[in-house]
Formats: structure tokens, C-alpha cells, sequence
């Protein structure tokens, strides 16, 4: 039988709350597409439950969220899968070398095709581009994610970039202002943003215009394919820039509004002290009423007048 909060419930000898069984509840019902160690990190991301070093503690929430379904609290939960017992390393191969060089004009190359990311050979490959050509490298990302290669429609339909698009961040001052939240309305509308964590033009691909006309195609694509993966209409879409490496010149072209400055912490710093470069935000609304819906009926009135002045 399930048991009611204060009746033994908790997570690392610390009792759980109502409020974060429903945060619990909500996300793992909405994303039920994920794998339960992704379920885990997303859910320690959320609440915070992290070691001292800042790391989450994947490994705990894994077997809590274990326990709330045979519990009875979360009947929807998937099944386990095997645990990865060794770190994840990329692994290079001659399918992700430098090609012959892309020139020209963009209307060359066009129509591209957003090709969504199902397949194990198609991973791979995304992971090495990434790997190899992106200033941050490529990391295992946590929680509800797409990827997909551009192709071009020119044959022989070479790989012009990729991207990846996860779960948005917990917290971000200038953009939670920015749209109009407090700590509740966050709570209920952050499943609704999605993150562009990687963006890649390969850098053997020299076209004009290129990366603005794939943002502004991808925004389109991602909204459809987050509904059919997750059931979840994504409302806002989000990226971070290195203030110290680019401009977000191909952002500001596909209309992406810049609402501030990071302070330079990581999404898992839990210390207070910026450790890392300051990232300018950039945020993309998919839909006309996305503040309503974020905001609910009182948020959702706010004019653009009234919006907290983001850096510009």
C-alpha cells in the first residue's frame, strides 16, 4: 500500500515533502520516454540532491524512484535497464574525418534534411562530430533529448551539422524573470522549455547563412518531434553562448532573443562561486500565447513593456 507523506517517506534520511512528490510524479509522467537512470539525473537536477563534491546522486534517487513504484507512487515508471558500471568514453573512427569541403551559395545546398537520430550508427556518428569538432566536447546528456543531422539536399547529401536538444536548465535568474516566473510557476513550466545544448557546423562547411537558416528550420522540426517523442509541447526553447568565444550572430539572425548573462556556474553548482566563463542566454518562443501558458492567466497578461530588461 502506499504510504502518506510524513509516514516514512524519504530520500537519504531526509523526509520528502508533498511538493516534491508532486514534482516527482509530474516529471517522471511526462517524460515517461526516458530511461530510468535519465528519469534519476533529471529528478536529482530538479531537487538538488547532490554529494558534496556537486555531483548528483544518480545512484540513490535510480533506487528511490524503484521504491515509489513498488510503492504504488509511480506505477508508470519504465522497467530498469542494465547499468553502464564503466564511464562513458567516445570512441573515433574514420566515418567522422574531415570531407571534402562545402562552398557556395546557400540555395545550393537546399532543401536540407533534418534528420532525427534513432539509429545506434546515427548516434555514433553524432557523437564523434561533436566529440571532435565542438569547442565543449560532447557529454552524455541527462534527461529528455533529440538529436539530428543536417544533411544537405545537394547529393551525395553530405552531413552539413548536428544538433542536440535536452532538457532545459533548472534555474536561470535572468531568464526566469525574463518570462515572468517565481519558484511555482517554474516548477509547473519547466518541461515546457527545451535546451539547444550543441549546435555544429562542421568546420569543413563554408556556406553563407547556413546556421541561421537551421535554427530557424530546427525550431520548427524540434516542437513537432518533442510532442511525438515526450507528449509535451515544448513552449520556449533556450541556448547559452560563451560571451568570450562568439557574438550569437546566427541566434540574433533566426530572431532568438538574448535575455541576459549567466553568472558563470555550471547547472550543477551548488557552491555559489562562478567557476566558469560568463554565457549570454538566448531564448526562441514556439507558440504566440507561450506566456499564458507558461505563466498561467495573470502572468500571461504581462506586455512586452513590462518585461524585465534583458542584455542586449
Amino acid at each position: 500500500m502506499p504510504v502518506t507523506i510524513g509516514g516514512g517517506l524519504s530520500f537519504c534520511g531526509k523526509a520528502l515533502s508533498a511538493e516534491q512528490l508532486h514534482l516527482i510524479q509530474q516529471t517522471t509522467r511526462d517524460f515517461q520516454g526516458l530511461a530510468l537512470t535519465e528519469l534519476a539525473y533529471t529528478i536529482c537536477e530538479l531537487l538538488e540532491w547532490n554529494r558534496p563534491n556537486g555531483n548528483p546522486k544518480s545512484r540513490e534517487c535510480y533506487l528511490f524512484l524503484l521504491s515509489l513504484r513498488e510503492r504504488g507512487w509511480l506505477p508508470w515508471l519504465p522497467d530498469p535497464k542494465p547499468h553502464a558500471r564503466t564511464p562513458h568514453q567516445t570512441r573515433v573512427d574514420a566515418e567522422s574525418d574531415p570531407q571534402s569541403a562545402c562552398e557556395g551559395a546557400l540555395g545550393d545546398w537546399l532543401p536540407l534534411d533534418f534528420e532525427l537520430v534513432e539509429t545506434t550508427a546515427g548516434r555514433k556518428l553524432t557523437e564523434q562530430y561533436i566529440h571532435r569538432y565542438h569547442y565543449l566536447g560532447y557529454r552524455v546528456p541527462y534527461g529528455a533529448q533529440l538529436r539530428y543531422l543536417v544533411r544537405a539536399g545537394k547529393a551525395p547529401h553530405p552531413v552539413l551539422g548536428c544538433l542536440l536538444f535536452t532538457s532545459a536548465a533548472r534555474r536561470m535568474a535572468p531568464r526566469d524573470r525574463w518570462i515572468g516566473w517565481n519558484d511555482e510557476t517554474r516548477r509547473h513550466g519547466l518541461a515546457k522549455l527545451v535546451n539547444n545544448s550543441r549546435f555544429l557546423i562542421l568546420p569543413w562547411v563554408k556556406i553563407p547563412h547556413l546556421a541561421s537558416h537551421i535554427l530557424s528550420r530546427a525550431a520548427l522540426i524540434l516542437a513537432r518531434d518533442w510532442v511525438a517523442r515526450y507528449s509535451v509541447e515544448p513552449l520556449l526553447l533556450e541556448t547559452l553562448v560563451d560571451s568570450s568565444r562568439y557574438r550569437g550572430t546566427c541566434y540574433r539572425a533566426a530572431n532568438w532573443t538574448s535575455v541576459g548573462e549567466t553568472q558563470g556556474r555550471g547547472r550543477m553548482d551548488r557552491s555559489g562561486h562562478a567557476h566558469g566563463p560568463v554565457k549570454e542566454i538566448f531564448v526562441y518562443p514556439l507558440r504566440r500565447d507561450w506566456r499564458a501558458q507558461l505563466c498561467g492567466g495573470a502572468h500571461g497578461e504581462l506586455s512586452h513593456e513590462t518585461e524585465p530588461a534583458g542584455k542586449f
